[in-house]
Parts: structure tokens; C-alpha cells; sequence
């Protein structure tokens, strides 16, 4: 029992249900690789490997942010400000998270033998970025944006063609415009202990603004998919609802009123992701 309810508090900590937000996107670019229904392998690989990879990043950002984390009112709560966890704990997360992603590695194609480091490599270096840049959401953006272009090597070992490059130019531009809206958040103490943020740099109203270009940037970026797999009109009916999650979830949130941003950042970014897949997977299986 004691296991359990530490595993829980560790799997909280780290926002362990926020894998949806890339999942989804992975799945895209595994269904788009198949052209239809992966094997069932490739899926539980490719879905480990997500998971793997993901949970290695979230461990080893709230491990290097322990004191960062101390010091600021909205993260003091978190499980190892609180010692609710240790740091061993984190670091046997961290641990069995990269056990499992190398394990889903050594499962798929050869290419991921190979590639591999240009997964890990920005997911630890996410976590350090805020202390020298304001490009530390774009740095983000990338870890989530390879979901697409992994799981497409992992499908058809081969590099990815234009339209998942695309696809995953399209994740880092939203991942990076929703990171603004929640760093918005910590405006005032980032700037307060000397960390970077787009926020920090040009000031909430004009972050807000960058978060605005950056999503309709994504819209059309999702465009360039459904054109070079010759997906169907169900495929943009997609890219319209994506496009109206992006504005409603912009719309919500104002320079000098932050208190829906947890709406904006949880809820409407699941929506993003789950209704991509899913009109992707109808246009491209049904050929609608």
C-alpha cells in the first residue's frame, strides 16, 4: 500500500496525465506511417516510448527545480518542495522512465538505435533553459514536436517526409504558445530571481500576443499534412475544430486576467491534441 500511494504522489507530481497532450500527436504520425492501423507491436512500443521518454523530462525538471520550486508561492505545494517524496524516489523514477524508453528503443526499427540521442538530449536540456533563455518554451516545443517524427521512423524506418516535419512544426509552435500562457503565471518571480521566459522578456500582454501567432501558425501548419498524404475533407474539418479550441483557449486569457489559465492550459490542449488524432484517423482510415 505504502508503494502504491508513493507511486501515486510521484505519478501526480509529474502531471503523468499530461501525456495526452503529446500522445495523440505521436499516434498521428504512427497512423499516417501505416497508413491505417499499426501493428499491434508498433503501438505498444511506440506509446512506451512516449510514456518513457516523457516521464524521464517531468522527473528530471522537478528534480533540477527543487529549490526554484521552494522559493515560488504557486509550486511550494509540489510533492518534493512538500518532501512528500524524496529525491532518491525522483531519481528512481527518472530511472525506471529512461529504463523503459531504451527498452521501446530497442524494440523498434533500427533508425531509433541511431536516433535516439536527439530525443533525450533536448529533454534534459528543457529543464535548464529558463536560466539563460527566453527561448526555453521553443525548446519545449521541440521535445513534444518530435512526438510525430518519432513514431513515424518507428512505423517505416526511414526519415520523415515533409508533411510529419510539418506536423511536428506544428506541435512545437503550439506547445510553445500554450508554455507561454501557463509561464505567464510566474511573471513576476521569474523576473524577481533572474529567469527567462518570453513573459519575463516582452511583458504578459506581448507574450500573449506571440502565444496568438504561434497557434495560428500551428493551424497552418496542420494544413500541410492533409495535403501531402492527400487526406480528406474530415482530415480539415479537424484543423477547423483545432483552430477553434486555439482561439477559444486565447480568448479566455488577458494580460490582466490570468484566472482562467488552467482551463486555457489542461483542459482546451487535450481537446487539441484528441480531436487531431482522432479526424486524422477517420480521414485516413474510412479515406473520408
Amino acid at each position: 500500500m505504502a508503494f502504491s500511494k508513493k507511486l501515486r504522489i510521484l505519478l501526480e507530481m509529474i502531471k503523468f496525465e499530461h501525456t495526452i497532450f503529446a500522445l495523440p500527436f505521436a499516434y498521428m504520425g504512427m497512423v499516417l506511417g501505416a497508413q491505417g492501423l499499426p501493428s499491434p507491436a508498433a503501438f505498444i512500443w511506440i506509446t512506451c516510448a512516449m510514456i518513457g521518454a516523457r516521464t524521464y523530462s517531468m522527473g528530471l525538471n522537478r528534480l533540477l527545480d527543487i529549490n526554484i520550486d521552494k522559493k515560488n508561492p504557486r509550486t511550494a505545494s509540489r510533492a518534493l518542495p512538500r518532501g512528500l517524496v524524496t529525491v532518491g524516489e525522483t531519481l528512481a523514477l527518472i530511472g525506471g522512465a529512461l529504463f523503459l524508453f531504451f527498452l521501446a528503443i530497442f524494440m523498434l526499427p533500427s533508425l531509433c538505435h541511431t536516433l535516439w540521442p536527439f530525443v533525450i538530449i533536448p529533454m534534459t536540456l528543457y529543464s535548464l533553459t529558463k536560466r539563460f533563455t527566453s527561448l526555453c518554451h521553443v525548446i519545449l516545443g521541440i521535445c513534444l514536436g518530435l512526438a510525430p517524427l518519432g513514431a513515424w521512423i518507428g512505423i517505416t524506418n526511414t526519415l520523415p517526409p515533409l508533411g510529419i516535419w510539418a506536423l511536428g512544426c506544428a506541435v512545437l509552435c503550439w506547445t510553445a504558445g500554450f508554455d507561454i500562457i501557463y509561464s505567464c503565471q510566474d511573471h513576476s518571480f521569474d523576473a524577481a530571481e533572474g529567469l527567462h521566459s518570453i513573459p519575463v522578456r516582452l511583458g504578459v500582454k506581448n507574450a500573449l500576443i506571440t502565444t496568438k501567432l504561434l497557434h495560428a501558425a500551428t493551424v497552418l501548419l496542420l494544413i500541410v499534412p492533409g495535403i501531402t498524404f492527400s487526406l480528406g475533407k474530415i482530415y480539415f474539418c479537424g484543423i477547423v475544430m483545432v483552430a477553434l479550441f486555439l482561439w477559444y483557449e486565447n480568448s479566455i486569457i488577458s494580460h490582466d486576467d490570468l484566472s482562467r489559465v488552467d482551463m486555457s492550459f489542461f483542459t482546451l490542449n487535450g481537446f487539441v491534441s484528441i480531436f487531431a488524432f482522432i479526424f486524422t484517423f477517420i480521414s485516413l482510415y474510412f479515406h473520408l
